[in-house]
């Protein structure tokens, strides 16, 4: 079941230039920053009220957000929904006809397992899900 958005992701030439700007905008400082070596990207988190904005910088040309840039100077990317179960929500969203790009749940930022549905099958709209990765998982 969907609790709530977890966060936008932000698609950027380069957080050390634009995370000063959503800094200011939301008077809110950066949490954290990691990279996502399975993405190639590097991220960083900035906490609006209940929700987060995630800053998205591409670490090598092959990687989703290099391609997305190379087609838009950047700027909204995907919304990310958080669930009680990522497991049980893409069977029963396969079951319900969405195009799954991640078949199961991977490794995210922000200790999160994280999956993606299809923009063709979401009307035109990037969505992902996720879920806290519990203290089992990261042993």
């Amino acid at each position: 079941m969907v609790k709530k958005i977890e966060h936008l992701g932000i698609a950027v030439n380069s957080i050390e230039e634009t995370l000063p700007i959503y800094e200011s905008l939301f008077s809110s400082a950066c949490y954290k920053e990691e990279i996502v070596e399975s993405e190639g990207v590097r991220t960083a988190f900035i906490r609006v009220g209940e929700s987060k904005i995630e800053l998205l910088e591409a670490t090598n040309e092959d990687s989703a957000i290099a391609k997305f840039l190379s087609k838009s100077r950047g700027g909204f990317h995907h919304v990310a929904f958080e669930v009680d179960d990522i497991d049980a929500e893409l069977e029963r969203l396969s079951k319900e006809g969405f195009q799954l790009i991640h078949q199961t749940p991977k490794d995210g930022a922000d200790n999160k397992r994280i999956a993606f549905l299809h923009p063709k099958s979401t009307a035109g709209m990037l969505v992902e899900l996720c879920q806290e990765k519990s203290a089992d998982s990261e042993a």
